[in-house]
């Protein structure tokens, strides 16, 4: 295989040890502890509870990992074509993330709430200890409210540990409402727990406003667990080291587990990637890739450790002119397009779409695919196609997008790859947005995706 393996490519983000936040700066305080939730001691001896403890130690090395996959190639088809789509569950409040476990499949709602479709069934598993209700619009609704009273917070993002049940901990992004206002925390819950919220802990805090929290977790290379943040609608924090608003950043070996280690032991080394705006995408993905949105135009980005991607000084093509900034794969500047980028995976599934990054559009009300191809590689543009090959963009990979599914399903929040090789996806038509006929008296929906 010419140029860089796959193992070469392996995803960015906020990188860090399981229960070591702490890591990165700003770490978050204690949400409860894993204790919390133990009675007061009254007047009558009793015995005291003993407080849960979870082994959460993972194998840390790239061949460890279940998405290791040193030879990935791109393909080279036109993904136009004919899709079934297979609805499996209907008014959802919000969804916003994705999570599989075996054939488990945890979902978070905006409005406050996980849960967890198995066998055909959904069913609430918790909600996380002050998350705000971010609001929705009634199904059918034909409410352009824009902002829902939660705006573009709640609960969002969603990563189950590797070896769910054991144990049985399930990660969320969410944001919280504290006594000076809101906060983003990552924590975890005890699904097995009867009270998965009285064994939760807060590993992690970041900066909130109504737009651009940011939110998308999930575990990746070398099984870490990697975040990405919002600029919580402060720009400038963006290009901030100080900051851990907008970044993505990484902790070299796994962190100590226990919450009195002092934080200068638990933290080898931190590396940042600065100058991204409005990540809701990139830790899901198999490569090293993600997004930025708003303020256009839209971009697919290859991410470099240490690097700086320009925001809130450079987005447009003569802004990058000159500088050391790291120049986009794709951008909605070539052909004036506007995604709107939420959710993506890289799909490691079966047909057409396998191979290719796929991203969930909210304005597009479409799935994108990107094909990255080396050279002799490019794929036919079909109808829909655009060749991102300007001589100002990242020349690493030729970018080609193809447009699928547009106004089908309205807003796609997410797609993730199910471990039938199929591809999952949720909608975001209850959030005030919608356009077009949506959202209709079926929304939010879960659907799987497969070729006709």
């Amino acid at each position: 295989m010419n140029g860089r393996t796959r193992r070469e490519l392996l995803a960015g983000g906020l990188t860090v040890g399981l229960a070591g936040l702490a890591g990165c700066a700003n770490s978050g305080g204690d949400g409860g502890g894993a204790g919390a939730g133990t009675p007061r001691a009254t007047d009558t001896p009793t015995a005291t509870p003993t407080a849960p403890t979870y082994d959460t130690s993972l194998a840390h090395d790239a061949t460890a990992w279940d998405g290791y996959d040193p030879e990935w190639t791109a393909p080279t088809t036109n993904p136009e074509g004919e899709y079934d789509i297979e609805v499996l569950v209907e008014n959802l409040d919000v969804p916003w993330d994705l999570s599989f476990v075996g054939e488990r499949l945890f979902i978070t709602e905006r409005t406050g709430r996980v849960r967890v479709y198995d066998s055909g069934t959904v069913s609430d598993i918790a909600a996380p200890q002050d998350a705000i209700d971010a609001g929705s619009v009634e199904p059918g609704s034909d409410d352009a409210s824009w902002f829902v009273k939660g705006g573009e917070g709640g609960t969002i993002g969603v990563a189950a540990y590797p070896d769910y049940p054991e144990p049985p901990l399930v990660y969320v992004y969410y944001t919280a409402q504290t006594g000076d206002g809101i906060e983003n925390r990552l924590a975890y819950l005890d699904a097995s727990a009867d009270d998965p919220a009285a064994h939760s802990k807060v590993l992690l805090t970041t900066p909130a406003a109504d737009i651009h929290n940011g939110g998308r977790i999930a575990f990746g290379p070398a099984n870490y667990l990697r975040v990405t943040t919002g600029d919580a609608n402060d720009p400038d924090s963006a290009a901030d080291p100080a900051s851990l608003a907008e970044k993505f950043c990484a902790s070299r070996r796994r962190v100590s587990r226990h919450p009195t280690t002092p934080a200068s032991t638990r933290r080898r080394r931190t590396r940042w990637a600065t100058g991204t705006r409005r990540v809701s995408t990139g830790s899901r993905t198999r490569r090293r890739l993600s997004t930025n949105t708003a303020p256009g135009p839209d971009e697919v980005n290859r991410l470099v450790p240490g690097k700086d991607y320009g925001w809130p000084d450079a987005r447009r093509p003569e802004s990058y002119a000159g500088t050391d900034y790291h120049r986009p794969l794709a951008s909605g500047a070539i052909a004036g397009t506007v995604w709107a980028p939420s959710g993506a995976t890289f799909h490691d599934g079966d047909g057409p779409l396998a191979g290719r990054y796929l991203v969930g559009a909210l304005a597009g009300q479409q799935l994108v695919a990107f094909t990255l191809t080396r050279e002799g590689e490019t794929p036919p543009l079909g109808e829909t196609g655009v060749r991102y090959d300007a001589g100002w963009l990242d020349d690493e990979y030729t970018a080609t997008s193809h447009t699928l599914l547009t106004d089908e399903l309205g807003r796609i929040r997410h797609v993730e790859t199910g471990p039938d090789g199929a591809l999952y996806a949720i909608t975001s038509n209850r959030d005030g947005r919608a356009g077009e006929e949506f959202p209709r008296e079926r929304d939010d929906v879960l659907v799987r995706i497969t070729a006709a």
